[in-house]
Parts: C-alpha cells; structure tokens; sequence
C-alpha cells in the first residue's frame, strides 16, 4: 500500500519512512502541507498520515482541501495535542484516525492497516473543479486566486467536498467554528454570502444554493 507522509521533523519524518518501508509500505514523505497537496493531486496514494502542527499551514486544513478535490483516501493524523476539541475538530475536518505524540510505531502501523481495510481502494477524482490552498487560505479556479479568511476556507472545503448535496447547516458549524462555539444562524448565513461573493470572481467556480430547512449545496 502507498502512503503520503507529511512532518516537517526531519527526524521524525526519517523515523517513519524507515518503519513503514520496513513494515511493507510504499511510503513516501514531504515537510509541508503544499507539498503534500501538489504531490497528492499528481497520484493520490492509498493512505495520508499528517502531523496536525506544519510549518505552512494546519493539517486539518490540508485535510479539507484534499477532500474538497474529492480525494478520499484514509487520514491518519499525528497530533501532541489530545484535548477533545482537538481529536473532535480533527474528525470533522475529515480525518480518520488519530494517534497522540510520542507514540508507538507498532500502533501506527495496525491503525493505517485497520484504515486500509475499511477503505479499499475506491478511486478518487476532482469533484469541484477548484484548488484550495491551506497554507494561503486562497482559492483558485482557471487563472483566478481568491484570498479567504481561515473560517470562509473551512466552509467552502467542507462544501466542496460534497459536491451537488447539500450539506447541513449544523455540519457546516461544527466544521468551520471550534467545538462549543456559540454561531448564530445569520453568522453563517453572512459568511456564506461572502463566499459567494469571492466565488463569483472566480471563473468556472461553482455556486453556492441554499437548501431550504437544510443547509447549503455547492453546484
């Protein structure tokens, strides 16, 4: 199985590259989250392991934007942090699994194995047509770049993931606004007006509907 390692430790990285090769992994590692996504959009591999704390950006960010390009491989995040709202935001951010620093490599490996298992080998494809940037916060479509705010980056990925269904507003909360956050209903409702707003600028891009009762839909 291939794996795509991103830690910007070098280390560390070494550590996990040798392991993983020695376990019968086709692993292959990079120190940022851009790399990551230029090589995944190039050949996605079977599985993703990210260290949560990049140098360029979030690795749960990393994690939406793969996703938002209808990559769907299993994730298994590397994390120091274990409070719950960090393991939930995780999760939401479209996440697998998780193991806490410093960990085990045993355990590693019989969770990537586990991943595997569940996630065959179903193929992935780019469902919205747009690149979204965690390191930048941007969006791009043709020869167009749009600049977004963390939480406007957050929504958008979590739509573009689900490309023509639509998604919940109470889904899209919990994946943009940490746990336990208070968001009033027209607070979403303003920063998707943004969004379609920045996404008009954007050619090709697609738009942002509302589901009445429901939530919203990319399409």
């Amino acid at each position: 199985m291939r794996l795509l390692i991103v830690e910007d430790d070098a280390a560390l990285r070494g550590v996990l590259l040798r392991s993983l090769r020695a376990e019968g992994f086709e692993a292959d590692a990079v120190a940022t989250g851009r790399d990551l996504l230029r090589r995944a959009s190039h050949s996605a591999p079977d599985a993703f392991v990210i260290d949560i704390g990049l140098p360029d950006a979030d690795g749960r960010d990393v994690c939406q934007a793969l996703r938002s390009q209808g990559i769907g491989a299993p994730v298994l995040f590397l994390t120091a942090r274990d409070a719950l709202t960090d393991r939930l935001s995780g999760f939401k951010s479209g996440g697998d699994d998780y193991v806490t620093k410093p960990f085990d490599i045993e355990e590693v490996v019989v969770r990537l194995e586990a991943l595997l298992r569940r996630a065959g080998s179903e193929p992935t494809v780019d469902v919205s047509g747009l690149t979204l940037d965690p390191s930048e916060m941007t969006v791009t479509g043709g020869d167009v770049t749009q600049s977004l705010t963390p939480t406007e980056f957050r929504l958008l990925a979590a739509l573009a993931a689900h490309v023509g269904r639509a998604v919940s507003r109470g889904e899209l909360v919990h994946t943009a606004w940490p746990h336990g956050a208070i968001v009033q209903d027209n607070t979403l409702d303003v920063y998707i007006a943004r969004l379609r707003r920045k996404l008009s600028r954007v050619p090709g891009a697609h738009s942002i509907t509302t589901v009445h009762g429901v939530g919203y839909r990319l399409q």
